[in-house]
């Protein structure tokens, strides 16, 4: 029997590390889900297929595949649909803890394919180093704590980039198959994974100037990959076809909605947000090394290096080009660079080392300035992650201090659950709440700035929230009998970032510390440390080493005028 080699050690071993950085901690929050995306999209949509004949998810601005795929593991797992809707109600940090996990799992087997594919192109020594950058990377790392899309259309995207390799490096049948394949089952679980497409079109170009005896094996190759893509996209989104009227409609939503700038984006330029996200969501270190390893790409195998290069410089291209900025959309990209800076250090290290040991020593230092950073920020954020949110210390205080049935106004920090009691006979009325609060996401005043009457009335969207704010509401609060008043800084903190765009939020607040009382707070910051700038990424992924804990800061306000001088409530 043939023993594993060290290589097979080095790569369990990252594989090891990928999958633990992704465990720990995954539990974060629950069982209140307290990032929107995830307790709005795909678990949920995993849960009500077992209730629907159709499989039709109704929802097509982000692709079904990874709720598919939710629905397989929890069929597997909970059996009857009943138990699985049980759970859902009744213990839904089971539930999403399996979600999570499903997601860690998939997002380290494409560390490992990150290792195959650029073994592929290379050798096992970019492999290896690739493999390790993405192992730690901190983007990948933190969304595998969360039931999204993001991290599990990694894998299928690397599995369609190592048969784009094979098609570049030996054009056989097999790789177009994995290669189409891979790239469809990528565009059914994230639209923008789809930018594989690239290094595919670089291979078979290849083939085609390079094998002209076989252009027509080489054409037929490129039809089977082509037609694959698009069975294997239909078999992760079956309703793009069978229901195209609503996907039409949710790929237009989703057009529009990139369109839009949310108030607190602090920067102007999508090109200078995505290349600063890579130096803290990648590193500075690998980031460098990318660009210096495109060049050695690009001089050594001209072909290679269009294989890789242009790959990420598009997708931070398309993605610039919308009217909002997310580090997690360039997640994509990564891989690419991943493998571009593990080129760098191979070819760093041939060039300086003057001895196959010293070569190694080299190899071996890069490795770990690439894997540096990303791995100090990823454990620090898991550490962070493994306590307790602010959010659920806080709720712990309002249950001990705010008697059920109170009245109160809550920011949008926190999910409609959280005025329940998870796992527990509902303490105040048939809906399990345990206190009123002032629907959330509507204004309380025209558009002259008067209260209306009852305190409710239009709808607005969570990111509106800052631009209806104004002082008049307070006001409507104490005449309406709402008396505890909730704010958290991943709402302020939009306000205090763009003054200019929101100045009746700015006067609000100004009014609510002067009306109310102060009777709580909590920070997510260590001790003389913070607070964090508002950021759509950093007040949400706690990078920062100033975070002790996961969440936003929160205020517990008590309005003292009004109904709210009367009593306790």
């Amino acid at each position: 029997m043939k023993r594993p080699s060290a290589w097979s050690f080095g790569v369990a071993g990252v594989l090891a590390l990928a999958l633990g950085l992704r465990l720990w901690g995954i539990k974060q929050g629950l069982p209140y889900v307290y990032n929107i995306d995830e307790a709005a999209n795909f678990v949920p949509g995993a849960v009500s297929f077992f209730f629907t004949d159709s499989l039709n998810p109704h929802y097509f601005i982000n692709p079904p595949g990874y709720s598919y795929l939710l629905h397989a593991v929890f069929a597997v797992w909970f059996g009857d649909k009943h138990d699985v809707a049980g759970a859902y109600a009744t213990d839904p940090t089971t539930v999403f803890v399996i979600a999570r996990a499903t997601a860690a799992v998939l997002g380290t087997a494409a560390v490992g394919f990150t290792y195959l594919a650029a073994k592929r192109l290379y050798d096992r020594r970019v492999g290896l180093i690739a493999a390790l950058v993405m192992a730690v990377a901190f983007l990948p790392v933190f969304y595998s704590h969360l039931a999204l899309n993001d991290v599990p259309a990694l894998l299928p995207l690397m599995v369609s980039v190592y048969g784009s390799a094979g098609v570049l490096t030996r054009g056989r049948t097999r790789d177009y198959v994995i290669a189409g394949l891979g790239l469809g089952l990528a565009i059914g679980t994230k639209y923008t994974a789809g930018i594989v497409a690239a290094p595919l079109l670089v291979a078979v170009t290849y083939q085609l100037v390079n094998d002209r005896q076989n252009r027509m094996r080489v054409l037929r190759g490129a039809l089977v990959a082509a037609g694959l893509t698009l069975a294997a996209f239909l078999i992760s989104n079956p309703h793009a076809l069978l229901s195209f009227q609503e996907f039409r409609d949710g790929l237009r939503t989703q057009e529009n909605e990139s369109d839009f700038s949310k108030l607190g984006l602090d920067h102007d330029s999508g090109i200078s947000y995505y290349l600063w996200t890579l130096t803290w969501g990648l590193g500075w270190v690998p980031a460098l090394a990318a660009v210096v390893g495109g060049v050695f790409a690009l001089r050594r195998d001209r072909w290679r290096g269009l294989f890789l290069v242009p790959w990420p410089l598009l997708l931070i291209l398309f993605m610039s080009l919308q009217g909002r900025y997310f580090g997690r959309w360039l997640m994509p990209a990564l891989p690419a660079l991943a493998i571009l800076a593990a080129l760098a250090a191979v070819r760093g290290a041939e060039l300086i080392g003057s001895s196959p040991r010293a070569r190694t020593v080299l190899m071996s230092a890069f490795a770990v300035a690439l894997a540096a950073q990303g791995f100090v920020h990823s454990v620090h954020t898991d550490r962070v992650l493994a306590r307790d949110d602010t959010r659920s210390l806080a709720r712990a205080w309002m249950v001990d201090n705010i008697p059920p049935g109170s009245k109160m106004v809550v920011e949008p920090v926190v999910p409609d659950t959280w005025f329940t009691d998870a796992g527990v006979p509902p303490p105040i009325s048939a809906s399990g709440r345990r206190w009123v609060k002032l629907p959330q996401g509507r204004s309380t005043v025209d558009n002259r700035g008067r209260p209306r009457r009852g305190g409710i009335s239009r709808a607005v969207k969570p990111e509106d929230y800052e631009r209806v704010l104004r002082p008049a509401l307070i006001d409507a609060y104490e005449a309406g009998g709402y008396c505890w008043v909730v704010i958290g800084s991943t709402q302020y903190g939009r306000a205090l970032t763009s003054p200019d765009e929101v100045p009746n939020a700015i006067r609000y607040y100004r009014e609510l510390n002067r009306r109310a009382d102060v009777v709580y707070r909590e920070s997510p910051y260590r001790s003389g440390s913070g607070p964090v700038d508002f950021n759509f990424d950093w007040s949400f992924d706690y990078y920062p080493k100033a975070y002790e804990r996961p969440g936003p800061a929160l205020t517990v306000f008590r309005l003292r005028g009004g109904k709210c001088a009367k009593g306790p409530k």
